[in-house]
């Protein structure tokens, strides 16, 4: 049974939403979603019993706006938390929206090509 989209998720939950890079000894990088916490103050995970953090779909939302940013557009900490703080930060949801389609399509696209290549 799988959760919901409005569910809370996990800090290993998220990081696979992500798209995170695991790193050598198979584990997810969990830590760049804590130092994420700890830079920008948009993002707070609620924190239950034992000190487990559990995002809602409004901060992994966000998260996924901060990689974007970092990772795809090449920004600094310091640029993106200038444009989280201003009017510009709604528009750079409909581009990561479109940016994350097109990652789609072009997964989509990579399979196709393979099963072409193995039926010739």
């Amino acid at each position: 049974m799988s959760k919901s989209e409005s569910a809370y998720k996990t800090i290993g939950e998220v990081a696979k939403i992500l798209k995170l890079q695991v790193n050598k000894k198979g584990t997810l990088p969990t830590h760049i979603i804590r130092f994420w916490e700890t830079q920008f103050k948009q993002i707070k995970p609620k924190i239950f019993n034992s000190n487990r953090r559990y995002y809602d779909e409004k901060t992994v939302n966000l998260l996924k706006k901060v990689r974007f940013l970092l990772k795809e557009q090449g920004m600094t900490i310091n640029g993106v938390k200038k444009i989280l703080d201003s009017e510009v930060s709604l528009e750079l949801d409909e581009m990561a929206d479109k940016s994350i389609k097109a990652e789609n399509l072009k997964n989509k696209l990579i399979k196709i090509s393979k099963i072409i290549k193995e039926l010739k």
